[in-house]
Order: structure tokens, then sequence, then C-alpha cells
């Protein structure tokens, strides 16, 4: 009988501890359940990464379509030869100038359809309004960036921000087609850059967030192929529509519109962001979609912590810190800006100046474009082992002295060979300090930094079209130009902080707090060190 109460008493306290530890509740971050329960880069995020960054590929067309439609276009004498040069002090040919040559002496070949230099005659004493659609462009970039990342981390999140730029895309991207004349084309480029400015950025920010802190840079970097395949597709587009340049964009139209109908309804918002706005229910449908997907379960009793509520709890916090009210973060974001605007004047700058290049411009862009795929290997590659700072900065000395021979090379191939290393190594740079921005900056500010980051290389890129067309009088000076930028800018990258093996913050103060512990600590280190 003895024996027997004893046998209840003992199942009684094992179901009363089974009970216990089911109800109790488990209070993880996001960070914490995609490291130990979902995985750090399983099927689920492989899934959602790739349908995110299919949309970098009509980012890469709108971005650089500029390359063939605004292209410097070649002329001849009517009825070939080349007698009507005689009539000129200027050189005459498909490589010189029209500008003296009497009119109806030479015609443009191809038809005044090829571009929209020869459209509307962007030549001679207008030679520099060829450069303004460009440079409107990146301009509306910038300040769409501003809009974007403010939508995005405040209002609407990253998804649904992806989807009003998309479809926007598509609207602009197709009147630019219509355009009766070179300034409501110019006002069009404008509003294409800046209703396309929050693809890149959102899809940025959507595929690092959902992976585990060991595959963070190389999901960062996973993007920039689909960058590089829509910047391939370019010359095949524009080589069948060389005749037509209105053609092209018409084209490309369509793209932004296929994937915000067809492809987007089935990507996740970022866990992230939700967990941080307070809409934990809905985080946690993601976070179990992703468990699901890889063929796991979270716990019943898994709970999610609010990254602004726990921090206030603990430090009683009654105003939460802005990005430029935080002194350290103000200093970094500036940093990153500076070094931004360099890199942007020098990746764009160099992929438009392709036609100051003595080599045919359809197989220079192609060799550019697939430049760009080593160096998004090698970005995720060395990204993995290689401090990011020193990353960065080796890559934009190396593209600094590429471009800087270009200055004294006549010799075609040689001077594009150098030129293509120059441009996969500012393509490095350009694609690693995205990733960096990422891990610089917590959750509640990151869209925000990465679109400050945008604005930066946008700024950037919209002073070097302008170059461009100096390079047409002198090549040698924009290449100087942008070799001796890049070199500046792998100076500017050893002032930031190092941020590999880092952890992603939720919040400035939590960041703040965390980053001060793990300061105090180095320096107890290096005193033991000594002593």
């Amino acid at each position: 009988m003895e024996e027997e109460e004893l046998q209840d008493l003992v199942l009684g306290e094992e179901t009363k501890f089974l009970t216990t530890t089911t109800t109790t509740k488990l209070e993880l971050t996001v960070d914490e359940v995609i490291e130990d329960y979902i995985g750090s880069f399983g099927f689920s995020q492989l899934l959602h990464v790739f349908l995110v960054s299919l949309a970098w590929i009509f980012d890469s067309q709108n971005t650089l379509v500029a390359i063939f439609a605004d292209a410097q276009p070649s002329w001849t004498c009517k009825g070939g030869g080349s007698w009507c040069s005689t009539n000129s002090t200027d050189i005459g040919g498909s490589t010189g100038t029209v500008c003296g040559l009497k009119s109806g002496t030479w015609e443009w070949v191809g038809g005044k359809g090829g571009s929209t230099i020869a459209e509307w005659g962007l030549v001679c004493d207008h030679k520099f309004r060829a450069g303004i659609p460009s440079s409107l462009f990146f301009l509306g970039s910038l300040i769409g960036s501003i809009v974007y990342g403010r939508l995005a981390d405040a209002y609407l999140g990253r998804k649904k921000t992806v989807m009003i730029a998309c479809i926007l895309t598509s609207i602009t991207t197709f009147l630019t087609s219509l355009s009766p004349n070179v300034w409501v084309y110019a006002f069009l480029r404008f509003l294409n850059g800046l209703v396309r400015s929050g693809i890149g950025i959102c899809c940025l920010v959507l595929s690092t967030e959902t992976v585990g802190r060991k595959w963070r840079a190389q999901v960062g970097q996973y993007g920039f192929f689909f960058f590089t395949l829509g910047f391939l597709s370019l010359p095949l587009i524009a080589y069948p529509t060389k005749t037509n340049w209105r053609n092209i964009y018409m084209i490309i139209s369509v793209l932004p519109l296929i994937y915000a109908a067809a492809i987007l309804p089935f990507v996740s918002e970022s866990p992230r962001w939700l967990a941080v706005k307070g809409r934990r229910k809905e985080a946690m449908e993601v976070l179990n979609k992703f468990a699901r997907l890889n063929g796991k379960k979270l716990p019943k009793n898994l709970t999610l912590i609010s990254p602004t509520s726990s921090l206030s709890n603990e430090k009683n916090t009654t105003k939460t810190k802005t990005l430029w009210s935080a002194t350290w973060a103000a200093k970094r974001m500036i940093t990153i800006m500076i070094s931004g605007f360099v890199v942007g004047f020098v990746y764009y700058g160099i992929q438009l100046n392709v036609e100051n290049l003595s080599f045919n411009l359809y197989y220079t862009v192609a060799l550019n474009a697939l430049m760009e795929i080593p160096a998004v290997f090698m970005g995720s590659v060395l990204l993995s082992f290689t401090d990011r700072r020193l990353l960065l900065s080796t890559s934009a000395y190396i593209a600094g002295a590429s471009l800087i021979m270009c200055a004294f090379i006549s010799v075609g191939w040689v001077q594009l060979t150098a030129e293509a290393i120059g441009f996969m190594a500012a393509s490095t740079a350009f694609d690693v300090l995205y990733v960096y921005c990422v891990e610089l900056f917590p959750t509640n500010v990151r869209n925000f930094s990465v679109s400050m980051l945008r604005q930066a290389l946008m700024l950037g890129a919209s002073l070097s079209p302008l170059l461009v067309v100096v390079g047409r009088l002198s090549s040698s000076v924009s290449f100087l130009l942008f070799g001796g930028l890049a070199m500046f800018s792998g100076f500017l990258m050893l002032l930031l902080p190092e941020t590999r093996n880092s952890p992603l913050y939720e919040t400035l103060e939590q960041q703040e707090e965390e980053e001060k512990l793990c300061s105090v600590s180095d320096s107890s280190s290096l005193e033991l060190g000594k002593q």
C-alpha cells in the first residue's frame, strides 16, 4: 500500500513538473529564435531571399538603361565617305564632331531614333543637356531614399514599400518611352529614380533580416547577382531595339508590374520589423512559416520579446533615441555617407563612362556586367572571413589605381582590361558597403540608415554623368578624377568600426549599451595581456 502511494506521489510530481514546464513562457528575441530553432539559413530563407532578390533585376535595368538610351551616336557623311569633313575645321567621321558642319551634309548612323542625343540634337552647344536626365534620375533616387526609408521603418514595413515602388516604377518607365522632348524626358527620369529607389533598399534589408548572423553578409551579396543579371540583360535588349530608344523603356517597364502581381504576394514581411513595431503575433506567424519549410517546429510556449519594451523596463528610459540624437550613430552615419557619395560617383560613373573607351559599346557593357559576377562572388567569399573595413578599403584602392592607369593607356584591349578590373573592384566596394551599413545600425533605424547611404550613393551618381560629358572632350580627365576619388574613399572606410561577427541589434539604446560593454571587455583583456 505504501509502495502504491509512493508511486502515485512520484507520478503526481512528474505531471506537475511537465505541466509547469509546458506552461512556462519561453521568451526569446527574433535573433535567438532564428539561430536556435529555425536555422541560420535553411530552405525557407533561401526561397525567401531568392524571391526578394528578383526585384534587383529591373532595379538594375532602370538604373543603367541610360547607357544605351542616352548613348553618344556615330555619324557619317551623307552618301558615305568623309567628304563633308572638309567643310569643317573639326575632325570628320564617326569618331569626330559634327559641330561646324553644314546642315544636310551628314547624318546619324542608324537614324535619329537610335538615342535621345540623336533625336533631340544634344550635341555641340547643347551637349551638357545630354547629362541632365541621368543626373536628375539619381537626384530623384536620393530624394526617394528619404521617403522610402521612413515609410519602411515607421509605417508600411519592407514588403508593402517594395510593392508600391514596383508599381510606380512600371508606370514611370512606360511614360518615359513617350517623352516628346528632352525636358519632359528629364522630368520623367527624375520621377522614375524617385519611385524605384525603394526597391533596392527594402530588398536588401528584407533579405538580411530573415537569416542568422553567419549568413548575413552572404545574403546581402546575393541580391547583387540579380542586379548583375539585370545589367547583363541590357545589351541583349538594347541591340535589337538600337534603332528606337523608346522600345527599350517599354520592354523594361513590364517586369516590375509582373513581379508585384505574381511574385511579391509570396514574400513574407520581416519578422524583426514586426517585432519592433509590437506586432508579435504576426512575427510569430512568419517565424512558424519559416520553421515549417525548414522541417522544424517552434515550441508552443515560445513568445517573442518586444525589444523596445524590454529595454525601456531595464533602463527606464522616457524617450527613444533617434539616429541623429545618438552622437556615436550620427558620426558613423556621416562617415559612411561621405564614403558612399564617393563610391556612388565612381561606381555609376565608370558604367556611364564606357562610351569614352576606345571600344565597341555593346561588348564593353557586356564585359562590365560579366565582371560584376566575380565581384559579387569574391565579396561573398571574402566577407565570410575578412574584416569589412579591410575589404572595402582594398577594393577602393585597386579601383583607383586601375582607373588612373586608364588615363595613360590608349591601346584598346589594354585600356579595356584595366577599366574592367577597376569596375570589378568598385563593384565589390559598392556591394560590400550596403552589407556593412546593415551591420552598423540596429533594426529600428536600419532601413533609414540604408536609405541615407543610398542617398549619398545617388548624390554621387547624380554628378557622375556631368563628368562623363566632360570625358567626351578628354577621357583622361574623367578617368583621373574617378581614380583619385576611389582612393580617397578607401582611406575614409578605415575610420569606421569593424562589424564582422557582431550581432544585429534591435534598438539604438541596446546597441550603444552592448558596444560599450564590449569596449570595456576588450580594454580589460588588453590590460590583462600587458600584465
